[in-house]
């Protein structure tokens, strides 16, 4: 996660220092070594891709002037679109993430929670279907988690629904029972986006009423609302619902076009996003650096831009 950009900028081996700094832990070797089983604790995961979804926009940041129309991102993503457009701090910020992942870790007992991804359904369908498994399995709630795309859905809550819930799609018989549904169970942690995370939500308001929020650079189009703002204390108390609530991706996305963006930069480990914004609006072009031709593809395309 983010080793050749380490590799390539003092800014990015900064970055990871001071991160390190701010935990206490060498952040730099897990993200680069592991070992996966202590990279893929929701603890350590979230301060990882903070740090490495930073890395890459400081990074580029040094050699393009980026000026976003508004930022946003998805989940634990969100903090970086905060600390990129100078709303909060980096250091509170990594110790903020790592203060969720353990409180998220610690609202639902190891193995009772988890998620699964839902194909081929719409918003109200997934909500209906979710609503009817939560009473008919009398076994503890699903819901709604993740709206990435129109048809990808993330549903999040007590597993044993989840898996009564797989196990009895035949016998629903309510909005999207006609269509063929396809369910893919997600190896998580902890049922993130539900009810369920209400606990850490009043923990994240504890830990985020102690930081400092200033008025961003940029809007921020944030997950709970799928609207953009530029006001701190909204910004605070979006961030503090965003624990339990759903992530509006495809109204977030929606919303960006809706504003005037007609391209989007992802800065992280991986192409997830770009994936999902090509499925929500085709015309929405989402530039995507991986790789030392990716960086100097984008310079000389955004120099390319601004000489016509």
């Amino acid at each position: 996660m983010g080793r050749w950009l380490f590799d390539e900028f003092e800014v990015a081996r900064r970055t990871f220092e001071e991160a390190s700094d701010a935990l206490s832990i060498d952040l730099k070797k897990l993200c680069f070594e592991g070992p996966e089983d202590e990279l893929q604790k929701t603890e350590n995961t979230q301060p990882a891709i903070l740090t490495t979804s930073v890395v890459y926009f400081r990074c580029l940041h040094e050699i393009i002037d980026l000026v976003p129309l508004a930022a946003a991102g998805h989940s634990i993503g969100e903090y970086a679109a905060l600390v990129t457009a100078s709303v909060i701090s980096f250091d509170s910020a990594v110790r903020a993430v790592r203060e969720r992942g353990l409180a998220m870790q610690r609202a639902v007992p190891l193995g009772l929670g988890g998620m699964s991804a839902i194909l081929n359904l719409d918003e109200h369908e997934v909500r209906s279907f979710c609503l009817w498994a939560t009473q008919e399995s009398q076994l503890g709630l699903i819901e709604a988690a993740n709206f990435n795309t129109p048809g990808q859905t993330v549903i999040s809550g007590v597993q044993a629904t989840l898996d009564w819930a797989q196990a009895n799609w035949s016998i629903y018989n309510g909005p999207g029972c006609d269509k063929k549904m396809r369910w893919i169970p997600l190896k998580v942690s902890a049922p993130f986006h539900c009810s369920l995370m209400k606990p850490a939500q009043e923990r994240m308001k504890v830990v985020l009423d102690d930081i400092p929020f200033r008025q961003p650079q940029w809007s921020i189009i944030q997950n709970f609302t799928a609207k953009e703002t530029i006001d701190p204390e909204e910004l605070r108390q979006n961030l503090v619902q965003q624990v339990s609530g759903a992530v509006q991706w495809t109204e977030s996305v929606r919303r960006a076009t809706h504003l005037g963006a007609t391209k989007g930069l992802e800065l992280g480990h991986g192409q997830v996003l770009r994936g999902l914004n090509k499925k929500i609006d085709p015309n929405f072009e989402t530039l995507n650096v991986q790789t030392i031709a990716d960086l100097q593809a984008l310079e000389k395309q955004i120099h390319k831009q601004k000489d016509l």
